[in-house]
């Protein structure tokens, strides 16, 4: 019997929750959505309605008398004339007409307040954030002619000090605000309308303000979310219901025949089912079971060849490990490699590609005062590459003798290579002998990449020499030796085209100028910290890409003099 996490992880409840999870989602953005479109429109019907309103209420003054009576109660705030002046303005007929019918319009429009006004703009500036003892409005007339909140020309009234910044861009501009007012209070949710009036030279002498109760704003946009969610649920139920169906007849059961046959593949010592041939949903399932039964038969006759090529992969494994420990027993590796020795520090590593790798490096005492260094990469990788190593770096050792030019080494190791090279292998290599007493530093180049020089100045570069042909390359080659003096406290470092070839993983080469800013910004390191250096700024720069060849360096610090 299935617990209840076994169901939850089976494929039809985690697609079943995906739809339902999908519908809500549809449901509560399309009602979201919905819902603020909706309102908006009807936001901005009652906004243009208390615009026309306005239009209508100043039709009915007219601009002249607006314009009279603006300037009466500007002089009355002025101190230039008195409430005589104003009472006869209240007294009379063309006052009072006009004032009943702004009464009727506001009525009739069922706006909570229709005002003219003149806006005291030095009041306005002087608002400190609180409604105390705070009135811009100078009242011309308003909508009201019984009532007790009845306003009468040369009333003052204070603002709203929401609409602070827009009474000020109005009477700076003349022109509308750029956005609706709207505000929710004693009224209930209203939308507001300031109307500019403008004098022949353009200045704003006067306002028409209308304030209109959106009255069935919110019972409509109650009804119409009711209804959106409601059409909205029903369609998203019988979409997922249908749909759910279909993903349970040509997904889900056929998914679950797969499953079935795996495990019972895996139970039943791969034995093969003949259901996933009845698989006939003629889509990328159908596809799938047919290629999982060839994956089936497949693995039945992998299994069956399994254990002998786990055999002999191991045997060639433990070849391999043999090889690598080999190469590795014949390059020096015990540091430091001349402790009685305090004229000299020398340090070398090298970082194969494969198991096995072609390059190879080599440091001996060739006399009592001469040390030789060697640095090659032979051409190929793995076993073949490794064996031909092997072979260089013996004839090499071998060759370099006392007082012997290292042209004639090179020249007579390649004889010998050319005459066992079968495979048509090559070697570049590169053999420097520095002699302790004098500094005199001895060198030949077969192909092979140019040495960094770091003199007293600490700073590493290039020392360009001509590279001859590579070894085991061509018979009668003939190579010459050429000669640097070394001072106390010189480094020289060499390496293998693996260095200045690594290669991150948009194919950019790590190159020369990398590696010369990092030796001269660590020039004042002994080898053995100095090569460290230059390896974890390769594996920096590469990345995660692939190591394609490998990595060998050697470092060669001339400390003191031998005495001679």
């Amino acid at each position: 019997m299935e617990t209840s996490a076994e169901k939850k992880s089976r494929l039809a409840f985690k697609l079943g929750l995906g739809i339902v999870a999908l519908g809500v989602l549809i449901c509560t953005a399309s009602s979201v959505i919905g819902y603020h479109q909706y309102k908006e429109t009807i936001e901005k019907q009652y906004n243009t309605t208390a615009y026309q309103c306005a239009q209508v209420a100043l039709s009915y003054v007219g601009e002249q008398k607006l314009k009279e009576y603006a300037d009466a109660v500007n002089a009355f705030f002025a101190g230039e004339t008195g409430e005589e002046e104003l009472d006869a303005i209240r007294s009379s007929g063309e006052y009072a007409d006009a004032r009943e019918k702004i009464c009727t319009l506001r009525e009739k429009m069922g706006a909570n307040d229709i005002g003219l006004f003149v806006l005291d703009q030095e009041e306005l500036m002087r608002y400190s954030g609180t409604k105390d003892n705070w009135t811009p409005f100078r009242y011309i007339m308003d909508g009201y002619v019984k009532e007790e909140q009845s306003f009468t020309i040369g009333d003052s009234i204070s603002c709203n000090p929401d609409y602070i910044n827009d009474l000020n861009e109005i009477a700076l501009t003349g022109r509308r605000s750029d956005s609706y007012f709207f505000s929710d209070g004693d009224f209930g949710y209203n939308t507001s309308a300031i109307e500019p009036v403008l004098d022949e030279d353009g200045n704003v002498f006067a306002m028409v303000g209308v304030e209109i109760p959106m009255v069935t704003l919110q019972a409509a946009l109650r009804q119409y979310l009711v209804y959106a969610v409601l059409v909205t649920v029903i369609f998203v139920i019988v979409f997922m219901l249908l749909y759910m169906l279909y993903l349970y007849r040509f997904v889900v059961r056929p998914i679950n025949q797969i499953a079935q046959c795996a495990g019972a593949f895996v139970e039943n010592n791969n034995h093969i089912s003949s259901q996933l041939s009845e698989i006939t949903t003629g889509d990328e399932i159908q596809v799938l079971a047919e290629s999982f039964m060839k994956m089936e038969n497949d693995i039945e006759n992998y299994i069956n060849n399994l254990t002998k090529v786990t055999a002999e992969k191991e045997r060639i494994g433990a070849e391999l490990d043999v090889a690598t420990n080999i190469q590795k027993s014949m390059l020096p590796s015990i540091f430091p490699a001349f402790p009685e020795r305090k004229e000299i520090d020398i340090y070398a590593t090298m970082n194969p590609a494969k198991e096995v790798g072609g390059d190879f490096y080599d440091f001996f005492m060739v006399d009592d005062r001469h040390l030789a260094i060697v640095m090659a990469d032979v051409s190929g990788k793995g076993v073949p590459a490794a064996l031909f190593m092997v072979i260089g770096k013996t004839l090499i050792k071998d060759h370099t003798q006392p007082g012997k030019d290292l042209g004639e080494v090179f020249t007579e190791v390649n004889e010998l290579l050319c005459e066992s090279n079968s495979e048509g292998l090559f070697i570049t290599a590169y053999e420097g002998v520095l002699d302790l007493v004098s500094g005199d530093f001895r060198y030949v180049n077969a192909g092979h990449e140019i040495p960094y020089i770091c003199k007293k100045d600490g700073k590493f570069e290039p020392y360009k020499i001509r590279a001859g042909f590579v070894l085991a390359g061509m018979e009668g080659m003939r190579y010459k030796c050429g000669q640097m003096q070394l001072d106390v406290g010189d480094k020289i470092f060499q390496y293998t085209d693996g260095v200045t070839e690594a290669t991150d993983k948009d194919n950019e080469l790590y190159g020369m100028e990398r590696l010369t800013a990092i030796l001269t910004e660590n020039s004042a390191l002994p080898p053995s910290a100095l090569l460290p250096k230059v390896k974890e700024d390769i594996d920096r720069f590469v990345g995660d890409a692939p190591q394609f060849d490998d990595i060998t360096m050697l470092c060669l610090e001339y400390k003191e003099r031998m005495e001679g």
